[in-house]
């Protein structure tokens, strides 16, 4: 049925369609469950030492050690009994196998693997992982790996001219993994549980264990630190938890966040956020260039004379330019974007930024934290 059609039916019939205004606010807030996680409820890393076979002469040489005998052992449990040095490996990699354990996992669960060559092979590409049981910190295996390769890259050429695309000594078996070992945490028994909350922030903690007490209706939750807001009074039972958790994970809560300048003087990347502010300060740009350069110029002696021999004359010159110093002026309470644009004004580069926003933090004129990567 047509939607004009519709439209005009209920107009007739006298119902009113609930229209959004378009200045219409929606709610503001962060969901809990988006800024925190349960104490004890988290991932594992696995990692496992395996072998993956059917390249195309692409895998480890001669020179690695051990992967021939890896792949003699691997024989010789199955009854093939071959010296370790007339086995040739360039068919075969050794690899190290890493996966995460997700919570809550049961047997027969599939997780994702990462297959990463530990010796010299030049390509994973068409590779086969046997099966290798994969650890945790404990020394316990939790999970078995198995299957084919992708790689997302190929490799094209040959006598030195090859295109390479993407990485080809590092691959994914998608639900490679199969989850071997029962690792859930019941939570019939739980009577409190703790939320952690990814970034420390009192405001938010304290926001945080106000909003559940609203929606449960008496003050169950308390704030322990930055980090922690314990909940007590659960009722025991084998869906008190989930429905707990289902229930205050989708309150909202207002969150500020902190002002942070992050700066990576590797990439000349700068990362302000929103609310940072500058106090009143004036930066003095300049730029210095120092050019020398160095001219060989060959000396012979003059003809038909006695004694001398060519010699190699170096003719050094050095050439200083200074740029005129750039002035910024900002006052009490600038923001992010006043700096950003007196910046470009004066033409400063994005390594020029890094150094004039430590200068900035060590005269105390930037309010907020700066972070070097």
């Amino acid at each position: 049925m047509p939607r004009l059609f519709v439209a005009m039916l209920l107009a007739i019939l006298g119902f009113a369609l609930p229209i959004r205004a378009a200045g219409e606010d929606r709610p503001s807030g962060i969901h809990i469950k988006d800024i925190t996680t349960i104490e004890g409820v988290r991932d594992n890393p696995l990692m496992g030492y395996g072998v993956v076979v059917g390249l195309n002469r692409t895998g480890d040489s001669q020179q690695t050690v051990f992967s021939t005998q890896t792949l003699a052992n691997l024989l010789q449990r199955m009854g093939v009994q071959v010296p370790g040095t007339l086995i040739r490996v360039n068919n075969m990699a050794a690899v190290f196998v890493t996966g995460t354990l997700p919570p809550f996992a049961r047997p027969g669960m599939k997780i994702d693997i990462t297959v990463s060559s530990a010796g010299d092979a030049k390509s994973l590409a068409g590779g086969l992982l046997l099966m290798t049981p994969l650890k945790a910190a404990d020394g316990t295996v939790y999970a078995v790996a198995q299957g084919p390769l992708t790689l997302g890259g190929y490799s094209a050429g040959s006598n030195g001219n090859v295109k390479v695309i993407n990485h080809l000594t590092v691959g994914r078996v998608p639900e490679g993994g199969i989850i071997e070992r029962d690792t859930a945490v019941s939570l019939a028994n739980m009577t409190s549980l703790s939320l952690l909350l990814h970034d420390p922030d009192f405001t938010a903690a304290s926001n945080i264990a106000a909003a559940i007490n609203k929606e449960l209706g008496k003050e169950a939750a308390h704030v322990v630190d930055s980090r922690r807001v314990d909940i007590v009074g659960i009722p025991q039972g084998q869906s008190a938890v989930p429905e707990l958790m289902a229930r205050i994970g989708n309150l909202l809560v207002d969150v500020q966040p902190p002002a942070k300048v992050v700066v990576n003087e590797r990439t000349g990347t700068v990362v302000m956020g929103g609310s940072v502010t500058l106090g009143a300060c004036s930066i003095l740009h300049g730029n210095l260039a120092i050019e020398i350069s160095t001219q060989y110029q060959v000396s012979q002696p003059t003809p038909l004379s006695t004694g001398g021999q060519t010699t190699v004359v170096p003719d050094t010159q050095v050439h200083a330019s200074e740029a005129p110093a750039q002035l910024i002026q900002l006052k009490e309470g600038a923001t992010v974007e006043e700096l950003v644009k007196g910046l470009q004004t004066i033409g400063a580069t994005a390594r020029d930024v890094v150094s004039i926003l430590q200068a900035i933090k060590a005269a105390g004129a930037l309010e907020a934290d700066l972070e070097v990567l």
